[in-house]
């Protein structure tokens, strides 16, 4: 695993939480219903929401199945990568 690009696609996780995630929770919305204008919105959120997701758990992907990168900074305490 490489612990860099770990570390990097959780951060994009947690920027993305932080910027999404409160306008996809559900609203009470009480006897009125969702206008158009509010559902398009709320549609093109949830599909951006899902496009960064994609990429962010491709990026964790890739950088569980890599080897770390050499000359680079390696985690704390975990032994130093040997060819």
């Amino acid at each position: 695993m490489d612990p860099k690009r770990f570390r990097e696609a959780y951060t994009k996780l947690q920027l993305l939480d932080e910027r999404l995630t409160y306008k996809l929770k559900p609203r009470a919305m009480g006897a009125a219903r969702a206008s158009v204008e509010q559902v398009e919105d709320r549609v093109r959120d949830l599909s951006a929401f899902a496009i960064e997701l994609k990429e962010i758990l491709e990026a964790l992907f890739v950088a569980i199945g890599s080897k770390p990168q050499t000359g680079g900074e390696t985690e704390p305490g975990a032994p130093a990568a040997t060819e």
